[in-house]
């Protein structure tokens, strides 16, 4: 089974340092046991739909906004070097997975080479946990 992840960047070229949802676009991954491919790369749409002094920590319209962009697009599992407490809903929906490497294709890697681990999480449905990976060890939260 592969498994269609959402990786958040601004340059296409690395995770951003940012929360998930503050990404400027999602490069768009099939992955499987064997290879991993690039399809698409989508804007971030969600991102102006607020304005930046009066959108609160958290809010719930931008959690919703990302599920349906992503949902859409068939994405299971969201990759990025950080999420903020919007975690607790969207992992309803996807399995995000923090990645401590910071080229995008390395923590595309690093998830495959854990996608058991990943697989295992996306089979809980809403009792998903994120998952950390650091290159050597992992860890559930």
């Amino acid at each position: 089974m592969n498994l269609r992840v959402a990786c958040a960047t601004d340059d296409g070229q690395d995770l951003i340092n940012r929360h998930f949802g503050d990404a400027e676009a999602y490069l768009i991954y099939d992955v499987d046991d064997e290879n991993f491919e690039q399809i698409k790369e989508i804007s971030n749409s969600t991102e102006d739909d607020h304005d930046d002094e009066t959108e609160e920590h958290a809010d719930p319209e931008k959690a919703r906004s990302i599920k349906e962009l992503l949902k859409e697009e068939g994405v299971q599992v969201l990759l990025s070097r950080q999420f903020g407490p919007n975690i607790k809903r969207v992992r309803k929906h996807f399995v995000p997975v923090v990645a401590k490497k910071f080229r995008l294709v390395d923590a595309v890697r690093m998830l495959k080479d854990n996608l058991d681990l990943v697989r295992h999480q996306w089979e809980k449905e809403e009792e998903r946990k994120h998952i950390v990976l650091d290159g050597k060890n992992y860890h559930r939260s």
